[in-house]
């Protein structure tokens, strides 16, 4: 799965790069001009001020050529996140493709994943090293030049940009736009890819929004119902390994601890409940290492993919805990001829205090 994830976000990145010099998406500012599919995208508005077509056959194109693809892009776009949370994040952004990259320079770095971890986040086979300090700064750096100068040739003919880039000949306005973008964005890469993800970047907020709203998607599971009736062993799971618990979550891979918690590019708790995994990305991460360190110890993973009803049961259990939580986590009120210390007296909430009002409201009614 993880073989197939790099191909898609590595062809995707290409895609991004070579888009706009072959003119399969952007907006040329020189000439108010859409390329979309290596075609000018027009909506036939000058052709309109010049009384060549009429009203109805403007309303036509404004339908077809702008908001039925819109509808189309953004009602599927949306539909697959409804489903699958964001995978886009996770199987073709550009810029998450870069989050993991730059996570394993700074980890071989110094064993973070962010430099703001308090902790190290230890790998196997992993000795952090400082000569790999320069090769995160100046790839942080490298990348945000590239970020920028990509951005550009969406917004201005790619030939122009680069020409005149590569014989020194660029206009002030690209120079101020290349250097802002590269600082802002090496910035973003060394200090706040992270939080960019999580909370900067719209495309996948609205991901995570309607995947919430979604208590059928997918979703990764954590079996914590292990040896009560109902529950189904892991898909995946070879035959002759024994039943894990969550107990054995602790002792997956020592002596770091759980590999899942580990495993997760987002810093993000795989085994706790869906609205404690908001940002997931759906690259299951967590998955496979949870299946590699619970087999090495001939045992079932307690991780796994859940969607549909699956997906539900995570959602009602996660429900029925904080139900039964919420009691637990107020003080229970002293009876009213025990006064509490200091002389405080405190109102009595009887057991059957609810019911009896309950029925008494019944009664009143009738």
């Amino acid at each position: 799965m993880q073989r197939l994830r790099r191909t898609f976000q590595i062809a995707f990145f290409a895609l991004f790069l070579l888009a706009p010099a072959l003119n399969l998406l952007r907006l040329d500012i020189t000439e108010v001009q859409l390329w979309a599919l290596g075609q000018r995208w027009s909506l036939g508005i000058d052709d309109f001020r010049q009384g060549l077509i009429g009203p109805g056959e403007m309303t036509w194109r404004l339908f077809v050529r702008a908001l039925l693809p819109a509808i189309m892009l953004v009602g599927g776009f949306l539909a697959v996140a409804w489903r699958y949370g964001r995978l886009y994040c996770g199987w073709l952004c550009p810029h998450f493709s870069l989050v993991e990259l730059l996570n394993h320079v700074l980890q071989k770095a110094c064993g973070r994943l962010s430099l703001w971890d308090r902790k190290a986040t230890p790998r196997q086979g992993l000795t952090p090293r400082r000569r790999w300090w320069p090769v995160f700064v100046l790839l942080s750096v490298l990348m945000g030049f590239v970020w920028a100068i990509t951005l550009l040739t969406y917004l201005l003919p790619p030939a122009d940009v680069w020409g005149r880039l590569m014989s020194g000949t660029s206009t002030p306005g690209q120079l101020r736009f290349l250097v802002a973008g590269t600082a802002v964005f090496s910035a973003e890469f060394l200090l706040a890819r992270h939080l960019f993800c999580r909370f900067g970047c719209a495309v996948g907020l609205f991901q995570s929004l309607v995947w919430m709203a979604n208590p059928r998607g997918r979703v990764v599971g954590f079996s914590r119902d292990v040896g009560r009736q109902g529950v189904l062993a892991h898909p995946s799971a070879p035959s002759g390994l024994a039943p894990a618990t969550p107990a054995h979550c602790r002792s997956c891979d020592a002596p770091h601890g759980n590999a899942c918690d580990r495993a997760c590019p987002m810093h993000l708790p795989p085994r706790q409940f869906k609205r404690r995994k908001f940002s997931c990305v759906q690259c299951g991460l967590c998955v496979q290492s949870c299946e590699a360190s619970q087999a090495a110890q001939q045992r079932e993973p307690l991780l796994q993919w859940s969607i549909g009803v699956d997906a539900l049961r995570e959602s009602l259990r996660a429900r029925r805990t904080e139900a039964v939580d919420a009691p637990a986590a107020a003080p229970y009120p002293a009876h009213p001829t025990h006064p509490a210390p200091g002389g405080e007296k405190h109102t009595a909430v009887l057991p059957n205090a609810a019911p009896a009002a309950s029925h008494a409201a019944h009664a009143a009614e009738h």
